[in-house]
């Protein structure tokens, strides 16, 4: 009679070794992959940073030969030149067996610098606390060619012009919009997230007046 109840217990403890084991294990291959995933990220880190300083210490160095030239920029200035996709083999502390075998683990630079004078500027719609006509007429054919409403345009700009004289202290705060930094911020000007978009391209916002220059292409 004893016989069936001792067979539970060992069937019992048969299972209760299993389950441990199987948790052991799944212990053991979380760390494991927890210590691959580390290692990698630090890699990708490591490799970034390399990245990071070579881009600043070009630009700095376009910026410097650009500064040392003078004049206006153009399309055969050092700015203007891309910097076209270059392969970046990663560093020896990243990759000390050197085990990069195809693109997939390889790491690219690219890109350029833009004279943003090359846009038109959102400040210049404002002069001296007042809407002016010349970057009213320049926004005008901007907007016309993009097909969007002259109404926006007009909105935009007397929002501006509340803002700015905010900024200086001329009015009351109340419910003014706040000046914007950045193309993404005309929103709070009255500009719809489309018309942002469409003048993603074309526009920038810079802290005073500028003439636009015209001898550097437009950025892509």
């Amino acid at each position: 009679m004893r016989r069936p109840r001792q067979a539970g217990a060992a069937l019992l403890a048969a299972m209760l070794t299993v389950s441990l084991v199987a948790t052991f294990a799944t212990a053991a291959l979380w760390n494991q992959w927890r210590s691959v995933e580390v290692e990698a990220a630090d890699r990708a880190r490591v490799q970034a940073a390399r990245i990071l300083t070579g881009a600043l210490d070009w630009s700095r160095l376009i910026l410097r030969e650009d500064a040392r030239a003078g004049g206006a920029d153009h399309w055969r200035s050092p700015g203007p030149c891309p910097c076209r996709r270059r392969a970046c083999p990663p560093s020896p502390a990243a990759d000390p067996s050197n085990t990069v075998e195809n693109d997939a683990d390889t790491t690219f630079l690219s890109g350029e610098i833009v004279d943003m004078q090359s846009l038109l500027n959102v400040t210049n719609l404002v002069e001296a606390g007042r809407l002016s006509e010349p970057g009213l007429r320049a926004f005008g054919r901007l907007f016309e060619l993009l097909g969007l409403p002259q109404t926006q345009l007009t909105r935009m700009a007397e929002n501006l012009r509340f803002a700015s004289d905010i900024n200086v202290g001329n009015l009351s705060a109340g419910q003014a919009p706040l000046l914007p930094q950045r193309v993404e911020q005309l929103a709070w000007l009255g500009l719809p997230p489309e018309t942002i978009a469409a003048l993603q391209p074309y526009v920038t916002i810079l802290p005073v007046r500028t003439p636009v220059n015209l001898n550097q292409p437009r950025p892509k």
